[in-house]
């Protein structure tokens, strides 16, 4: 019989419950199933071990454990004990902590992997928000451990791991600046490092697995479970990080991060050329379509086109042998959906991240063309596209083009002159006359006014270099004045609801309707800022028009 010492009260019970389990077994069977205990055992086992090390006992419970007598029952029992260990281990300061870790350490030793893994990841699960990445540090590496003792039949516990442990980081708030990553208080630029040290030996593992059979499978479960992690890793945290360059911030973490996830899944038998192509590539009618969507998310996809050519992330692993007119193709869906993101996230504050990726890819593309190529793209998206974002950002760019065009030196055919005067026309109109919805077209009618108004200043009219001033007539008829009644109408309309608004502001609520979307019910404090707002934004468009109206006006009596 095992003797104990002198001890405190709750000592002496765990004590007793330990001497109770070793007379309800055999005690000289070597190896003691589960079956033998029943619930009431486990509850008082992990009760009295609990109120042990809560009191400070750590010592006493360690000596217990320790003892071989005690190991068949510590081996099914122990894992009960890791959360009142957890929370002592996360007290830097506290005098029981190298005891319990101690414990901690024996358990992981000589426990089931099977419940360890449970156990752990349930900490992961229920550590407190202000606690996420402390919990995560301090568990994935014995985690790890747990897992690496399954052998070859721990594929499942791995997608487990990784699934709950990423679930608990994507809470973590993004840092938004440098300073913020250096500082890194809310430790996601830690988890995301504990990640990458954690998630090593098992790519290594199907490495390994490929170069012994010399082919990839889609069969392969622990790459498969790797595969789930990088995608699920570049929609969060990464399709939400504004990541630094370095010339910024020399030592990145997140950055750091990203380029890892890139080349993990370039050495797991997923190259990075056929993960951006893949929306292109492969055949919808093919069977498990449905799948390949689950297995390639295309927000992941976007993130990986704006980290390779945008951030230039990985570029080193990623061929330069494909057309830049194939690479648009490929990330156009990209730019829709990155866009798209734009207005479903308009009130969340990660609003300029998303738009700016998106942008920043379809720059990337645009500025690979040649001037030619250029002029037919910008054609053929106006002709095609039906987001007022995308149409105006291309307006942007014909704005550009023309005034480089201008530039001493830089003469070319197809952004002054005859080529240009039929891509101003598609530009300078309304999509459906003075009925056009104002606010949804915001971005294009603005871009719109801006290019005009800028050629108007900076083509003479005696020189007539971008052929504005012989079309201005038609552009009048075609543009302007639909553009005034479409103004009139609107504010007229707006102004009507604002003063009915305001006369029936004691109502509980309203509904409004946007491109056949009805929006949430709206308080009367909210309708009146919308339709504030909506007349706000039809004065900025008026004062440009005016402004136009002006300089045409003033040029003509030259």
């Amino acid at each position: 019989m095992c003797c104990f010492p002198v001890v405190e009260t709750a000592s002496i019970v765990f004590i007793f419950i330990i001497f109770r389990l070793l007379f309800r077994t055999d005690f000289f069977q070597q190896t003691i199933q589960d079956e033998n205990f029943s619930p009431v055992d486990f509850d008082l086992f992990q009760s009295a071990g609990k109120t042990c090390i809560e009191q400070g006992d750590g010592a006493q419970v360690l000596s217990i454990i320790i003892d071989d007598k005690n190991t068949n029952i510590v081996r099914c029992m122990g894992w009960n004990l890791l959360e009142p260990l957890v929370k002592v281990l996360l007290k830097k300061e506290d005098k029981n902590r190298p005891h319990c870790h101690a414990i901690f350490t024996h358990i992981i030793e000589v426990c089931s992997s099977k419940e360890l893994v449970v156990g752990l990841l349930e900490q992961v699960e229920e550590a407190e928000s202000d606690a996420i990445a402390e919990v995560i540090i301090l568990l994935l590496r014995p985690l790890q451990t747990v897992l690496l003792k399954l052998g070859k039949k721990k594929s499942s516990s791995v997608g487990m791991a990784l699934s709950t442990v990423l679930g608990q980081v994507a809470q973590l708030p993004v840092p938004l600046s440098k300073e913020q990553e250096e500082d890194d208080v809310f430790g996601l630029c830690r988890c995301c490092t504990a990640l990458l040290d954690f998630i090593r030996p098992f790519v290594e593992e199907v490495k390994e697995n490929i170069k012994h059979s010399r082919s990839v499978s889609r069969d392969d479960e622990l790459k498969g479970e790797i595969l789930k992690f990088c995608m699920k890793s570049l929609s969060e945290p990464l399709l939400e990080v504004q990541l630094k360059d370095p010339d910024t911030l020399e030592q990145s973490p997140l950055r750091d991060f990203a380029t890892e996830i890139l080349v993990i899944l370039s050495s797991i038998g997923e190259p990075l050329p056929n993960l951006l192509c893949h929306n292109m590539l492969r055949k919808r009618e093919v069977p498990g379509f449905l799948e390949e969507e689950v297995r390639y998310p295309k927000e992941s996809l976007a993130c990986l086109a704006h980290l390779l050519f945008v951030k230039h992330i990985a570029m080193d692993i990623f061929p330069a042998v494909l057309s830049p007119i194939f690479l648009l193709q490929c990330n156009m869906e990209y730019v829709e959906l990155l866009l798209s993101r734009y207005w479903v996230l308009l009130m969340e504050d990660h609003l300029c991240s998303q738009r700016t990726k998106g942008l920043s890819v379809f720059q990337l593309s645009i500025d690979k063309f040649t001037t030619e190529a250029k002029y037919k793209l910008f054609r053929c998206l106006l002709k095609t596209s039906e987001h007022a974002g995308v149409e105006g950002y291309i307006i942007k760019n014909i704005k550009n083009q023309i005034d480089l065009s201008l530039g001493p030196g830089n003469e070319n055919e197809w952004f002054l002159g005859k080529h240009l005067l039929p891509l101003l026309h598609q530009v300078l109109r309304l999509p459906q006359g003075p009925e056009t919805d104002l606010l949804h077209n915001l971005d294009r009618i603005m871009e719109s006014l801006n290019l005009l108004r800028y050629l108007l200043i900076r083509d003479k009219e005696w020189e007539n270099e971008t052929g504005i001033w012989s079309e201005l007539h038609k552009i009048e008829d075609s543009f302007l004045k639909p553009l005034r009644m479409g103004l009139n109408m609107s504010k007229a309309h707006y102004e009507a609801e604002l003063k009915n608004a305001k006369e029936n502001k004691k109502s509980t609520a309203c509904t409004v309707t946007v491109e056949n979307e009805r929006l949430p019910n709206m308080t009367p404090e909210m309708q009146l800022q919308v339709l504030q707002s909506a007349l706000f934004t039809f004065d900025l468009i008026e004062s440009v028009l005016a402004r136009i109206e002006e300089i045409a006006e003033a040029k003509g009596r030259v």
